[in-house]
């Protein structure tokens, strides 16, 4: 991601102080409201990370969020009070590599029961892969096969997060199950006395992410294009389960600017692999997707990467505007 966010962490040390002291001088904080102190206080990075705690932790958890509603997580800024509620926690989750500050911040702060949700599943260096996208190759699918098979078998390890991987496994539903499992073996041992509704939360939800799986393998099975072109690179977990190809106009940093080459690079992409739509996202701003749509006669949609859940999204929560997504895809793609 991108470095200029990197809070240095002598700057995290002392804000982890700063928030200590100013929740020391509260009664309150937000990881306790609405806590009768009986539930696991739980500090989740981000939407999807929210998401996870919320349906595997049910009633005995209070899931705290460090990004607000609309605030698009790879800018986000903790305050001292925001880091030093990390320390109050019983349990923090999140995914390395979507938020720098947050990774610095959850590190420093000495949870007890810390969980890095990108060690739960494999992550790969789509970064290194866009550049052979870029040039309309697709040869991701068989790979995707591989892939997943051996997730199937519950490899359960992260390899590289630390080397550029692309963090965004909530948009693949079998990683993300993947995921779900380590944080209801992980909540089992940080509250056994709850331990068999977490492991029933959880075989409910893999099966329902099983059963949205289903969905975009029959829905995005046939249709008349594969490829698809984006605000940034988000969907690559997406493609290669699905046996699409992402064209990001961005790269897997939503702030990363276009270089002009990259812009008619794109414009053959539209022409040659008869793309239909450039997809734009809530959180980040459309304008250089409305730009290159214009530019190619091309049409706008919705394909949201779910950092977020805002009154623009479009549904309430992540089954909902996932979707949205195949449905948005399915009309993009020419499905049949």
């Amino acid at each position: 991601m991108n470095v200029r966010r990197l809070i240095p962490t002598t700057a995290v040390a002392g804000a982890v102080a700063l928030g200590l002291t100013a929740l020391s001088a509260c009664s309150t904080s937000n990881a306790a409201d609405g806590s009768d102190g009986d539930t696991l206080k739980v500090t989740a990075s981000f939407y999807p990370m929210q998401f996870l705690a919320e349906r595997i932790g049910g009633e005995h958890v209070t899931v705290t969020s460090l990004t607000k509603p609309g605030v698009e997580p790879h800018d986000l800024e903790l305050t001292p009070r925001q880091i030093g509620s990390i320390g109050e926690s019983d349990y923090a989750l999140y995914l390395k590599g979507v938020q720098p500050a947050v990774d610095d911040a959850i590190e420093q702060a000495g949870v007890e029961h810390t969980v890095n949700a990108a060690t739960l599943t494999t992550l790969e260096n789509h970064g290194a892969e866009e550049h052979a996208d870029e040039h309309g190759h697709e040869g991701e699918d068989e790979h995707a096969h591989e892939e997943g098979g051996a997730h199937e078998e519950g490899d359960g390890h992260n390899h590289g997060q630390d080397g550029g991987a692309d963090p965004h496994i909530w948009l693949d539903p079998v990683k993300y199950a993947e995921a779900a499992q380590g944080v209801g073996k992980s909540l089992e041992k940080a509250d056994p006395d709850h331990a068999a509704d977490y492991a029933k939360n959880t075989k409910a939800l893999v099966a329902e992410l099983g059963e949205l799986n289903t969905a975009y393998e029959t829905g995005l099975k046939n249709t008349a294009t594969k490829s698809f072109i984006t605000t940034h690179s988000a969907f690559a977990y997406l493609a290669e389960r699905y046996g699409l190809t992402q064209h990001g106009i961005a790269g897997i940093d939503p702030e990363a600017e276009p270089s002009p080459a990259r812009i008619q690079e794109l414009h053959t992409v539209a022409k040659e692999e008869k793309a239909t739509t450039v997809f734009f996202e809530t959180l980040a701003s459309g304008e250089t997707a409305e730009t290159l749509a214009k530019d190619t006669g091309l049409k706008t949609d919705v394909l949201d990467p779910l950092e977020g859940i805002t009154d623009k999204s479009k549904g309430a929560d992540y089954f909902e505007v996932m979707r949205s997504n195949l449905a948005a895809l399915q009309k993009a793609l020419g499905a049949k």
